[in-house]
């Protein structure tokens, strides 16, 4: 009897504890008294984050903070965006100049424990490669031993070229330069024989600021593992939990076929996990602290995880890039949205 009645008093205790709302934490509602988000981004990475010509910020890592805003404000335009060298992006996040780090950022052992901040989820599967001018000549990065290669300072590219030289004994000769736009520059130049970067945002390099996009051709080798995604400050849970459900109602909305387009009609579905992701069977927009219309808006304002890809840097950018690791899980892909429940 004793113990019935012990364990009826700790079950009636977890079950009080999980009906509690999500109590605000200090960036959640240092944000909401601004009235907008401050994202940290690339100084400018076609497809990932680069203002277009009317100086809007558009690309699969905006879109992160875009949906972020649709889900507390109701409104993806609620973003201030900063942009941000390698070698800034951090120490801008630690000291609460941005709210999130939304800047094509890998998620490694030692930056999870050693800088005060947290990875979110991979918004981009990626891995580091090599461009080179075709008139080169040059068909694998093995044959690149004793070539100046560019690479931006203070990325986990610098770490992976030179563990790829020694485990392959290749001696390469590394030009070190903070800004992305002036690593591209110097390549484009002719200074380096080769660039190194993540494979997509060398696309994204060929596609946008090489004269002519044929005259250069990436590498076969991917040297690297790179889960690319957002960060937030340590310690501050309800954001952390708001940014990370807000990339996952992108991934949870395509799965269930959830698009910009359609998301008004689905209202009407029958389909429990997608009267939950839209709010019609509340609960999920109070666990957050925000509206149960949080997912609603991110489709509608933003979409779904798909078509921000192909929007920015799949079938329908310039880019081209195949959804490859970044399709959904359903279709052989990595990318697996935490259910909505």
């Amino acid at each position: 009897m004793k113990y019935r009645h012990l364990a009826a008093v700790l079950g009636a205790a977890c079950g009080t504890l999980a009906a509690l709302p999500a109590l605000a934490g200090p960036t959640l509602d240092a944000v909401k008294a601004r009235g907008e988000i401050v994202c940290g981004v690339n100084t400018g990475v076609a497809g990932f984050s680069a203002p277009d010509s009317r100086g809007e910020w558009k690309g699969i890592d905006v879109d992160v903070c875009r949906a972020a805003a649709a889900a507390l404000f109701g409104d993806a335009k609620k973003v201030k965006y900063v942009g941000l060298t390698a070698a800034q992006r951090f120490t801008a996040l630690q000291s609460g100049e941005i709210d999130v780090l939304s800047r094509n950022t890998t998620g490694t052992l030692s930056r999870d424990t050693s800088l005060g901040l947290n990875f979110i989820a991979p918004n981009f599967y990626d891995g580091q490669g090599f461009i080179v001018a075709k008139k080169l000549g040059v068909k694998s990065a093995k044959e690149l031993n004793g070539a100046t290669v560019c690479v931006q300072q203070g990325t986990t590219t610098e770490l992976n070229l030179a563990d790829y030289g020694r485990a392959n004994k290749i001696s390469f000769k590394p030009v070190v330069i903070e800004k992305v736009e002036e690593t591209v520059a110097t390549f484009f130049s002719g200074r380096c024989d080769a660039f190194t970067s993540d494979t997509s945002q060398l696309a994204a390099t060929r596609a946008t600021a090489a004269t002519n996009a044929d005259d250069y051709v990436i590498l076969p080798e991917v040297i690297s593992k790179e889960p690319l995604g957002p960060m937030v400050r340590h310690g501050d849970d309800q954001w952390f939990d708001l940014v990370k459900w807000s990339l996952m109602a992108m991934l949870e909305a395509e799965e269930y076929g959830i698009t910009t387009a359609n998301v008004d009609d689905m209202l009407k579905s029958n389909d429990p996990n997608v009267k939950r992701i839209l709010g019609v069977t509340e609960g999920m927009g109070k666990a957050l602290g925000v509206s149960e219309k949080w997912a609603y808006n991110i489709v509608k304002q933003v979409g779904n995880y798909g078509e921000s890809f192909d929007r920015n840097v799949g079938a329908n950018s310039p880019l081209k890039l195949e959804r490859g690791l970044n399709a959904l899980w359903t279709k052989g892909g990595l990318m697996y949205g935490w259910p909505i429940r």
